[in-house]
């Protein structure tokens, strides 16, 4: 009789490190099956969101771009790296293509410097009373997202940085605002954030998720799921031979209407000159079609 209060205390212990007795919103286990996606996709979107709301984050310009579009210095780097290596092994067929891709980074790291000043200016404004409101987005990362955060950050503007969980690890670049850093698991989340308060797509020749952020962007104008806003493709030549966009309205797949969904730029000053031209159209059109008083 004298162990019994033991033994009862060992079944409560027994209890209470139960799996089912603990709180749903602290097992992990439970929050991570299948069945609980819709509740991870709520959490996933209500961090990033109320955090942006305390902000007082209104309106934003999300860049997209290259991972591989590093600035000049470091990507003059990489191919001096890449020619060393080849000279090490003359006949590797991987060696001289890694110079060859190399030299045409380093050719391309120009869009860095571009994306950085326009950054820059998005970050100028922000910095001021009259566009508090107003911030930087993308995706997070390095190269092409690096530059235009690193813009906004070095003016003392807001730069936001959504990135996501993969595979293999990718560290945020350094020129987020400390507040506006985050990760989130979902892909749809992640692109509901980037676009739910811009007034501006900026695109940056990229690969495969730079592609998909833009045609993703296109077909939600196209619909009209989502408010008209001005997309700007940086690059024309690179955009002119990645996507054939007169063939596709040639052949049918596209109205021209949809092909006049977006602008070229090359520099900052033509972005900010093509999202400024969108938007004294917009608001002429408006009052074209405003009643009279």
């Amino acid at each position: 009789m004298t162990d019994e209060p033991n033994d009862e205390s060992a079944r409560i212990r027994r209890l209470i490190d139960s799996p089912s007795y603990r709180q749903a919103d602290e097992d992990r286990a439970f929050l991570q099956q299948p069945e609980m996606c819709g509740v991870r996709l709520q959490l996933d979107y209500w961090k990033t969101e109320q955090t942006l709301q305390r902000h007082g984050i209104e309106h934003t310009v999300v860049v997209y771009g290259s991972t591989h579009l590093v600035a000049p210095e470091q990507a003059e780097a990489r191919l001096q790296a890449a020619r060393e290596a080849l000279a090490r092994n003359p006949g590797n067929d991987g060696c001289r293509q890694a110079v060859r891709t190399a030299q045409r980074l380093a050719a391309s790291s120009g869009y860095y410097l571009v994306a950085r000043a326009f950054g820059a200016r998005v970050g100028h404004l922000s910095a001021h009373g009259a566009f508090a409101g107003l911030a930087i987005v993308t995706g997070g990362g390095p190269g092409i997202m690096e530059a235009a955060n690193r813009g906004a950050y070095e003016m003392g503007g807001a730069s936001i940085g959504l990135n996501i969980s993969l595979p293999r690890e990718q560290y945020p670049n350094p020129y987020i605002s400390p507040d506006l850093c985050f990760r989130l698991h979902y892909f749809a989340i992640r692109k509901l954030h980037l676009l739910e308060r811009a007034k501006a797509a900026v695109f940056f020749p990229g690969g495969y998720g730079t592609f998909d952020e833009l045609f993703e962007v296109l077909t939600l104008l196209q619909t009209g799921k989502i408010a008209p806003l001005p997309v700007v493709l940086v690059g024309e030549p690179y955009w002119r031979r990645a996507v054939n966009f007169d063939f596709l309205v040639d052949e049918g797949m596209i109205a021209p209407s949809d092909a006049a969904l977006f602008r070229f730029a090359e520099t900052a000053d033509e972005i900010c000159e093509a999202i400024s031209h969108w938007y004294r159209g917009k608001n002429e059109t408006e009052a074209d079609h405003a009643e009279p008083v």
